[in-house]
């Protein structure tokens, strides 16, 4: 038995080998050396192989544990990094199509748990009030604590008119919640627009997609339709990013052509590239340039580009072009600082890596990564100046440093507040129950009550912003 083990082994080394020495090759094709394989570690995970095979309390099949071996490989890179099961990666295909069956959360992890980042509007998850910052403890039956993100999604993700259960734990709740929701086949529009007032145009973007230039220019049209504009706002807060000719693309719609868009770095020679504002870089797959139908006026046209916490990658590259070459005022908060690009690797049986291969740099050189776009104007997204406790980049474990400046400090935790001093109880309102708390109205981006829409306009009409004064 002991022997067989070894032989099995010795195969898995020698599996394990040939595939470094493939990924080898193909990395260092340009090179005239390559680097030599770690005989000692390879033969570190063979011993580790036999020793699971011939005394775990159950039995695992081979390919379990070299998928197990490969994820964990690129998971202990970088928070990026991963392995794209059969699943994982017709999801990830679909999903830049704008359509796949699920609940419609942006999430990410924070304690070991799900973490979400932005319900999408008219979605299963949005009309149940599930918020951003809510932590979800159990998907069904199973905790989520430990669980891998991807699992955590494909979980999450499923066949249209099914059902899952959601326990969520929200800061000022005593108790979780539990909500039941049915999945659905979920369409993102990735652009949505509105005239503001007469002359005032707002676009927003919610993800970087396939069509997400061709859909913009559609937008711009019908605002202009409606008379030519004083001024434009450009709402790219809680967009998560997407693909990058579409980051390209939308930011090529406001600058001059040629202009030089993104820049990205790493360690080979195609991860060396400059982005610029031409069609060669923002269309993809098509002859048709849409933004030869962009309506006159849009290059000079006012602009204020809104950003939050929840703007990442594409869209803080969309901000970060269009602040450094001075087209438009960034007005908002910190933006997450996802500022590294990941190549999609495929292997056989359709599945695929996704590797961490380059920084994105803006025009003027500056690293997203861990640090994000800076608003040339911090408007908190309350009238209090309350801003809403994000998960950013910099709090991941493992994340990439910046490798331009230091890096900011992760974000504190909100401390609790002492309850030593009792505080007086508020006078009751007529018609409301004893500690029954006024019904403050449902938030709404773009709405009557976003305040940093609104000062975005008054910024465009020339009016003083609004800032809260000292207490």
């Amino acid at each position: 038995m002991r022997s067989r083990l070894q032989q099995v082994g010795l195969v898995m080394l020698g599996v394990l080998a040939g595939i470094l020495i493939s990924l080898n090759f193909s990395a260092n094709a340009n090179k005239e050396s390559a680097s030599p394989l770690p005989v000692e570690e390879l033969r570190t995970f063979a011993d580790v192989f036999n020793a699971i095979k011939g005394g775990y309390v159950e039995s695992v099949e081979d390919k379990k544990l070299i998928t197990h071996a490969v994820s964990g490989m690129l998971s202990g890179l970088d928070p990026h990094s991963a392995y794209l099961d059969q699943d994982a990666f017709k999801d990830l295909q679909v999903g830049t199509q704008g359509e796949f069956g699920g609940l419609g959360i942006e999430v990410g992890m924070e304690d070991g748990f799900v973490k979400v980042v932005s319900p999408i509007e008219d979605t299963p998850a949005f009309r149940a009030g599930i918020k951003a910052g809510d932590l979800i403890i159990k998907l069904d039956e199973t905790s989520v604590k430990g669980m891998a993100l991807n699992d955590a999604v494909k979980r999450m993700r499923g066949k249209p008119k099914t059902q899952i259960t959601l326990t969520i734990a929200r800061k000022g709740e005593a108790k979780p919640i539990v909500v039941t929701l049915t999945r659905e086949v979920i369409k993102v529009q990735s652009v949505k627009s509105k005239l503001i007032e007469p002359g005032y145009g707002y676009v927003r973007v919610t993800q970087f997609q396939e069509n997400t230039t061709s859909a913009l220019v559609k937008h711009l049209n019908e605002l202009y339709k409606q008379g030519p504009l004083k001024g434009l706002v450009l709402d790219l807060r809680n967009d998560p990013g997407g693909l990058l000719h579409g980051a390209i693309g939308v930011s090529a719609a406001f600058l001059p052509p040629r202009s030089l868009v993104v820049s990205t770095d790493g360690r080979t020679e195609d991860a060396k590239r400059k982005y610029f504002a031409s069609s060669e870089d923002y269309l993809r797959g098509t002859r048709d340039d849409y933004l030869k139908n962009l309506p006159a006026g849009i290059k000079s046209v006012p602009m204020v580009t809104l950003v939050n916490g929840g703007s990442a990658s594409a869209s803080e590259i969309v901000a970060g072009a269009l602040q450094d070459h001075k087209r438009s005022v960034v007005l908002g908060t910190q933006t997450f600082g996802k500022g590294s690009v990941q190549t999609i690797l495929p292997l056989a049986n359709n599945t695929a890596i996704k590797l961490t291969t380059a920084r994105y740099y803006t025009p003027n050189g500056r690293s997203i990564q861990a640090k994000g776009i800076t608003p040339d104007i911090m408007v908190e997204e309350t009238l209090d100046g309350e801003a809403h406790q994000r998960l950013r980049e910099v709090d991941l474990e493992r994340h990439l440093n910046n490798d331009k400046e230091q890096e900011a400090a992760p974000a504190p935790k909100p401390e609790a507040k002492p309850q030593s001093k009792k505080e007086p109880a508020k006078p009751k309102q007529p018609g409301k129950e004893e500690g029954e708390e006024e019904a403050k109205p449902a938030f709404e981006m773009g709405g009557k009550n976003d305040v940093q829409l609104a000062q975005a306009v008054n910024l465009l009409k020339g009016l003083q912003i609004i800032q809260k004064q000292a207490q």
